[in-house]
């Protein structure tokens, strides 16, 4: 299990390096064409909307076919995505097309591995192993702006080529050493439900889908509108944008690592709720925020309630999922991609007309979310009982 958890982990920290590897070099990138900025918003939105339309239909195609050949096609597509951006780095339309193959390959991953983790734990370790998985994700984040603001700094196509390249790698990995995992519990018990998403729905299960929702819709808000905030409030530079959000990247991988793992089964629900308490906590800080070390600790505080909630949800979700965990997963992750899609564009329009208090609404519905894991623990109507 070491080595496919190993290997497991390699291919989240790709999945994550990829998207973070973009961030500081696709304005520059519009920038140095002379094209409109509004290609920035809407080669994030792709790659997003790309992903959300095919993770269901990867996860119930993991959980027919298995885990180990969607992981492999996954990899190589992925890899086919950094290859496009970094050889068609001039060419607007090519660049839409990298985004588009990158979402729809990232969310096979996404997928593939996520299943792979529900098939060969039990509920009483699978927390233990997600939070690894997410403390693979918190050091993508950490590694990707910051390879992609170093490598980029002499030449921006060499970032993506050296990811793609080292994806390519991994496929090679994964041929080698992974082994098609031994469906364990619930995965075998519980074959005979309905196949698709759309029967999940039908219990309290679409209430976390619902809560990983809001978590990404919130998360993606500060993305898009953090650095615009403190320009104006402390005229903060992009590398030091990019300073914080290592920072934050660390405080992601230590939550998921150190505090996730540790949650024990049945404890899940209380850990969220504070998790979304944190979260509005530290969205609450950011407005006051006068400082470059002020605005590290708001983000910090943010980040931290956001990580919690977020590896918690993806192991409660597959616990509750009736053993198809290839399927939820893809719910999930399409939930998430759905948060990525309009937080973008409703808090970048929301900043133009009230600036800071966007984070107050933000924390409103960091609250809010909460009243759907009441209405969790609330209804019985669950498949583990099925």
């Amino acid at each position: 299990m070491k080595k496919s958890i190993l290997l497991l982990m390699s291919v989240q920290f790709f999945v994550y390096l990829g998207f973070g590897i973009i961030i500081p070099i696709l304005p520059e990138v519009i920038v140095q064409q002379n094209l409109s900025e509004i290609h920035v918003g809407g080669l994030l939105t792709v790659y997003s909307l790309a992903s959300f339309f095919t993770a269901p239909f990867w996860g119930s195609f993991s959980d027919r076919t298995g885990r180990k050949k969607l992981i492999i096609v996954g990899l190589i597509g992925f890899s086919l995505s950094f290859f496009l951006f970094a050889f068609f780095i001039e060419n607007l339309t090519m660049l839409y097309l990298s985004r588009v193959v990158g979402g729809i390959f990232s969310g096979a991953l996404y997928t593939a591995v996520t299943g792979f983790v529900g098939d060969m734990t039990t509920e009483e370790n699978r927390n233990k192993y997600m939070g690894l998985l997410g403390m693979s994700i918190g050091l993508g984040f950490i590694f990707g702006p910051a390879i992609g603001g170093v490598l980029g700094h002499s030449n921006m196509q060499l970032p993506f080529l050296a990811s793609g390249i080292l994806t390519l790698l991994l496929v090679i990995y994964t041929v080698a050493i992974l082994k098609e995992p031994e469906r364990l519990g619930e995965a075998n018990k519980r074959t005979w439900l309905p196949k698709g998403g759309a029967t999940l729905w039908q219990y309290r299960i679409r209430n976390l889908f619902l809560v990983s929702f809001m978590v990404t819709l919130i998360l993606a808000g500060i993305e898009s509108t953090f650095q615009l905030f403190q320009i104006s409030a402390i005229e903060i530079t992009p590398k030091q944008v990019g300073y914080l959000f290592m920072a934050s990247g660390f405080v992601d991988a230590a939550i998921q690592g150190g505090v996730v793992r540790r949650v024990k089964n049945g404890s899940e629900t209380k850990w969220i709720l504070s998790g979304q308490i944190v979260t509005a906590a530290g969205l609450i800080l950011i407005p006051f925020t006068g400082s470059l070390f002020w605005a590290g600790v708001a983000l910090a505080v943010f980040t931290a309630g956001n990580a919690l909630s977020r590896t918690i949800l993806v192991s409660l979700t597959s616990k509750e999922s009736g053993g198809k965990y290839g399927t939820a997963a893809g719910m999930t992750y399409s939930m998430d991609n759905m948060g990525r899609i309009i937080g973008p564009l409703l808090f970048t329009w929301l900043f133009t007309r009230m600036t800071g208090e966007i984070y107050y609404i933000s924390a409103a519905l960091a609250i809010i979310s909460i009243v759907f894991i009441f209405m969790y623990r609330k209804s019985s109507k669950t498949l583990r009982s099925v």
